[in-house]
C-alpha cells in the first residue's frame, strides 16, 4: 500500500512539473520573426494572414530582420502596431 501511494505521488509530482515547465517556457517564447511561417505569424497578436504572408514575402525579397524594429517596414506595419507586437517577437 505504501508503495503504489509513493509511486502515484512521484507520478503527480513529475505530471506537476512538466506542466508548469512547459507552461512557463510557453508564456516567454517569443516568435522569431526570421523563421516563423505565415501560419505561426498569425500567433502574433494583430497580424493576419495578409500581414503574415506580406512578413514572409519581404524576408524572401531582403533577407532576415536585422533587429525586431525592422518589421514596421513591411506594408501594413507602423510604429503603433510594432509598439503592440513589440514583446512578442524576436529576431534570434
Amino acid at each position: 500500500m505504501k508503495r503504489k501511494k509513493g509511486v502515484a505521488w512521484l507520478l503527480t509530482a513529475a505530471l506537476l512539473m512538466t506542466l508548469v515547465s512547459v507552461s512557463w517556457v510557453h508564456g516567454a517564447d517569443k516568435i522569431n520573426i526570421n523563421t516563423a511561417t505565415a501560419a505561426e505569424l498569425q500567433a502574433i497578436s494583430g497580424i493576419g494572414a495578409g500581414i503574415a504572408d506580406r512578413i514572409v514575402k519581404y524576408r524572401e525579397q531582403n533577407g532576415p530582420f536585422k533587429a525586431a524594429e525592422d518589421i514596421a517596414q513591411v506594408n501594413g506595419i507602423g510604429p503603433k502596431k510594432y509598439e503592440t507586437i513589440k514583446d512578442q517577437i524576436t529576431v534570434k
